[in-house]
């Protein structure tokens, strides 16, 4: 596999040679090497037990890595961890909050935490950016699902970091919340903050994301840029919508590879848009040769979704361990 490309300025997060194994002999991650620059959006994708958490656990210092280097901002998450957390908001997967303390006291001590003054403006400001105002003075305990996401989000952004983790941020919520939350990162990203997130939701990478990773079983297989991937890998589906019903593809058509739909009244061809002959001419033409007439024709490019579908039925058909790997 070819080196991770990686951001042309000095990184924000450097990590290099990274693995962890567990005494258990599960190995969570497999020599991840990865730079992301300041002010970028970086989404990680993967299947449930890929390696995400695991990943974004040890860059934040809650998982100790068996081998490779972490740097935060320039600082080593193992050697100056004190420094190197100060940069990092986590908004983890659990709603772990005080259920009897209120939005406002805990945001405001969570902001306390990491030695930062008093500044009851810049509070105030976050929850406002998240909708929690009016619910400042409420016990957690009675607040929705929804509204605990948004406070463990103020309590990540409480202490102003560089760098923000959110790990499945959007899982389960509702979407006021998702539209909320998206408009709030792209105002941190104007002003420099750096955004990892692993999500389940493609198409918030596919609108958001500056670049993409792929993890799997551990392993970074792809990093790029999301509009050079959707390039490379992008393909292109062409569907017929036919005249009269087939009951199956005549052994004429055999080389074009096609997919017959919606009871026998689509025909689908997927093909590679970049390349010098689609087979979409000549298909068009095999047809007429058959009698085959067709209504209606529409093309469709893949979508990061399908891309990412493609790459992980690529790799062997292994059974995917959960559990510390998640």
């Amino acid at each position: 596999m070819p080196p991770a490309s990686h951001p042309a300025s000095a990184p924000v997060v450097d990590i290099r040679g990274l693995t962890k194994t567990y005494a258990s002999g599960l190995q969570a991650l497999k020599t991840v090497d990865l730079q992301i620059g300041k002010g970028e959006i970086f989404a990680l994708l993967g299947p449930n037990g890929a390696g995400k958490t695991t990943l974004i656990s040890i860059v934040c210092g809650i998982v100790t890595p068996s081998t490779g280097t972490v740097l935060a901002d320039g600082h080593d998450i193992q050697t100056d961890y004190r420094n190197a957390r100060m940069k990092i908001g986590l908004v983890p997967q659990e709603l772990t909050t005080d259920a009897f303390e209120t939005v406002l006291a805990t945001v405001t001590f969570s902001r306390g935490l990491f030695g930062k003054a008093p500044n009851p403006a810049f509070i105030e400001k976050t929850l406002r950016a998240l909708s929690l105002w009016d619910k400042k003075d409420n016990k957690i305990m009675t607040l929705s699902g929804g509204m605990k996401r948004r406070v463990m989000i103020a309590k990540a952004l409480s202490h102003e970091p560089d760098i923000l983790f959110l790990d499945e941020p959007t899982a389960g919520v509702d979407v006021e919340l998702r539209r909320d939350m998206w408009n709030l990162v792209r105002e941190l990203r104007e002003g420099g903050v750096t955004i990892i997130l692993t999500t389940h939701y493609i198409e918030e990478a596919e609108e958001m994301a500056d670049r993409v990773g792929v993890i799997l079983k551990g392993e970074l297989i792809l990093v790029e840029d999301k509009s050079e991937l959707m390039k490379k890998l992008g393909k292109k589906t062409l569907t017929l919508n036919l005249q009269d019903p087939l009951a199956t593809i005549p052994p004429a058509l055999a080389q074009w590879d096609l997919t017959l739909k919606a009871d026998g009244n689509e025909l689908a061809y997927e093909f590679d848009s970049n390349a010098e002959h689609t087979g979409v001419p000549s298909l068009l033409r095999a047809l007429s040769d058959q009698g085959i007439a067709f209504k209606d024709l529409n093309t469709r490019q893949s979508s990061l979704e399908d891309i990412f579908v493609s790459l992980v039925h690529r790799e062997p058909a292994e059974d995917i361990r959960a559990g510390a790997a998640t």
